[in-house]
């Protein structure tokens, strides 16, 4: 008889391990594209950017708790703090965010992650969770840094350490704004193309394009136009967030008696840009 109408036995069997569903694929995808945000399990070459960026933001929140141990004053905030590193986030989810969702569209894996049990809506929050995750710490851990610095200095004992755990919880706060808004923009932006390059691009036009407008409208007659001006670009309107909530107008932009209109228009950007990319992928998941 011919070998080959022999059936061989190569050992498969069936899986009888436990079988973890989408929350376990949830976490690992998340877990995943956090540690993707910072190069970890990437070549040398994909932790040069990130870490350069990391360094950079920690060096100056180390000047900045040495200089407030030494004189007692801050060379910058905690909100000051994260407005002055703006251009540094926009660099950095402008190439983190293409790391995350780009690459996939390119290498075809999407049909794969949704043929089972992983949802649209699971990939997009396991996405935004790790980018938001890792914007906030490239923030608040420099942040936390200044706190020490000024808490182990404060001559008033206990009191003064609560003092300042009551200026660092809103400063994260305000890192936790900054992070969503940066993360639902790049990533949206991120998924409409396969090519990184394209999409870092696309990212920072994004917010270098919209800055010009806030110039043009607040130079205007009108004194409305000049309040609802910060409206028109990402980075202006968290400051006009900041204006509003901390009741100041001192911060180089006036939202005059329109502050709520800035809260509302932040929370309807992210919502908005988050419903947009759960479109997108339920799109892709359908193909």
């Amino acid at each position: 008889m011919s070998e080959a109408g022999v059936i061989h036995d190569i050992g498969y069997q069936r899986y009888q391990g436990p079988r973890l569903g989408r929350g376990a694929v949830l976490g690992a995808l998340y877990q995943h594209g956090l540690r993707a945000s910072f190069g970890l399990g990437r070549p040398a070459k994909s932790k040069i950017f990130p870490w350069g960026v990391v360094g950079i933001v920690l060096l100056v929140a180390v000047i900045n708790a040495a200089v407030r141990s030494q004189t007692g004053n801050w060379l910058f905030d905690y909100y000051a703090f994260d407005d002055g590193m703006s251009w540094l986030v926009i660099f950095f989810v402008a190439i983190v965010a293409p790391e995350l969702v780009s690459r996939d569209l390119r290498s075809g894996v999407l049909p794969l992650y949704f043929s089972r049990p992983l949802r649209a809506a699971d990939y997009v929050l396991a996405k935004v969770g790790a980018l938001v995750t890792a914007v906030w710490l490239l923030l608040g851990v420099p942040q936390f840094i200044m706190f020490l610095g000024g808490a182990f200095t404060t001559k008033t004992g206990m009191r003064g350490v609560w003092h300042e755990l009551g200026l660092l919880l809103p400063g994260w706060g305000y890192s936790v704004l900054w992070a969503f808004i940066f993360t639902s923009i790049s990533l949206l932006v991120a998924s409409l193309t396969g090519k990184r390059a394209f999409a870092a691009g696309g990212i920072v036009a994004v917010f270098l394009m919209t800055t010009p407008i806030v110039g043009v409208l607040s130079v205007l007659p009108s004194e409305t136009s000049r309040h609802l001006a910060a409206l028109a670009s990402p980075m202006s309107l968290i400051a006009g967030v900041e204006a509003w909530l901390r009741g100041r107008n001192d911060l180089g932009i006036d939202v005059g008696d329109f502050g709520a209109i800035y809260g509302i228009e932040a929370f309807c950007l992210i919502a908005a840009c988050l419903l947009l990319l759960l479109a997108r992928y339920r799109k892709v998941a359908s193909l």
